[in-house]
């Protein structure tokens, strides 16, 4: 199939301004339904406020010149999206040896394994011999904690969280794509009741974006800790879907030019506190589907108004952040938590989808979910060696036998 081949077109032309408003509207529900997500990873893992401002909006320029560049080229609604799942792992890993510059290292490492995978094939390889039901069963165990924070926050704040559970619940009824951007909306009208009740401030000068750039650092414990969780969730929960998605609407995305633009553009937002950027999995959908345009050789245009829009919300940044500064207790985990639970069912889901696969799975699972860091490396990395170990354990006993 050519770079430009898909689908042929099943109903008249529409507008030009129709998948243009469909790549907005990728935009928007993509930043809105996990930049508490973000976040949340990177306070865990020692980010200050500017430097977590400063994160977002990397993170929001340089996926959205991404997807601009192979939207463009390729004539392919192709997105870019942050790591959400990694994200997800900043925040169970927590501090790291080296502390936030230890940190920025693993997100270097992390975008130099990706643009490896680009350019030795090998590489890719050996990351597919890794069992999906392992590499899923370690992802759903590092979502766990995040996943409890609503029903944590329930107790701890009811007034707080009860509302924005409450409107999440009636939109994933009634407009599934907006149930977590209108949650978002529902915390945020928390929160201005909040503030106007108590007085709270922020100095404005906060408000305006800008990059804090940090020198990095390398430590054993954040490259194996982190760095290697990190870029595993990212290739297999958000490359490796998202190629297939794209596949199903007829797209074929050019691999190694799209591992090459998203390594070096986690590279080029590292220092700056990016974590990782990667093709777009769930929100492919809405750019790629004939939703965004019936004639599928035109769709490229929402891949190109999609990165537009990721970079027009980066200026959103600084404002985010403060937004999570004046929140009363526990209202923003539990926003980061809603946006979390498909990630976490469709992981669980694949995690003990085989029988066969399911005690290892299970044990992964459980060491991810509790936390416990050895030898200065996070639970992630330790539950991945638990379930390989116990899977060739058992597999080594079917061939004895």
């Amino acid at each position: 199939m050519s770079a430009a081949a898909g689908p042929a077109p099943t109903e008249p032309a529409a507008p030009l301004s129709r998948p243009i408003v469909a790549g907005i509207v990728t935009a928007l529900v993509g930043v809105t339904s996990s930049f508490a997500v973000v976040l949340t990873g990177l306070d865990a893992v020692g980010a200050t406020r500017a430097q977590a401002a400063s994160g977002l909006l990397v993170l929001c320029l340089t996926m959205g010149a991404s997807a601009i560049l192979l939207a463009w080229r390729y004539r392919m609604p192709i997105t870019v999206a942050w790591s959400t799942p990694g994200a997800a792992v900043l925040a169970a890993t927590g501090s790291v040896e080296g502390g936030w510059p230890a940190a920025v290292g693993a997100f270097l490492v992390t975008a130099g394994l990706i643009l490896l995978t680009a350019l030795w094939p090998q590489l890719g390889r050996l990351i597919a011999r890794i069992p999906p039901s392992i590499a899923q069963a370690m992802l759903a165990g590092v979502l766990l904690p995040l996943c409890l924070a609503p029903v944590t926050g329930v107790v701890q704040n009811p007034w707080g969280v009860i509302p924005v559970l409450l409107t999440w619940l009636v939109f994933v009824r009634v407009a599934p794509r907006w149930a977590v951007p209108l949650a978002f909306v529902a915390a945020s009208v928390v929160i201005g009741v909040h503030v106007a009740v108590t007085g709270a401030t922020i100095d404005p000068a906060l408000l305006v974006p800008r990059l804090e750039f940090t020198a990095p650092v390398f430590t054993v414990g954040a490259v194996v800790g982190l760095a290697l969780p990190l870029f595993l969730v990212t290739m297999a929960s958000q490359n490796v879907p998202g190629v297939a998605i794209m596949r199903s609407f007829g797209y074929e995305v050019p691999w190694r030019p799209a591992m090459l633009v998203t390594g070096l553009g986690t590279a080029l937002g590292a220092t700056a506190g990016g974590h990782a950027i990667n093709l777009a999995a769930i929100s492919a959908a809405l750019a790629a589907g004939p939703e965004a345009d019936p004639d599928a050789k035109r769709r490229w245009v929402a891949g190109v108004s999609t990165g537009a829009g990721g970079i027009v919300l980066g200026g959103l940044s600084a404002g985010l952040v403060a937004l999570v500064v004046v929140s009363p207790d526990a209202v923003i985990p539990a926003v980061a938590g809603i946006a979390l639970f498909g990630a976490f069912g469709s992981a669980v889901q694949q995690a003990i989808d085989d029988p066969g696969e399911r005690l290892p799975a299970v044990v992964t699972f459980l060491v991810a979910a509790s936390g416990v860091a050895i030898a200065g490396v996070s639970a992630a990395f330790w539950a991945l060696v638990a379930g390989l170990v116990v899977r060739e354990v058992l597999h080594a006993g079917r061939r004895s036998r």
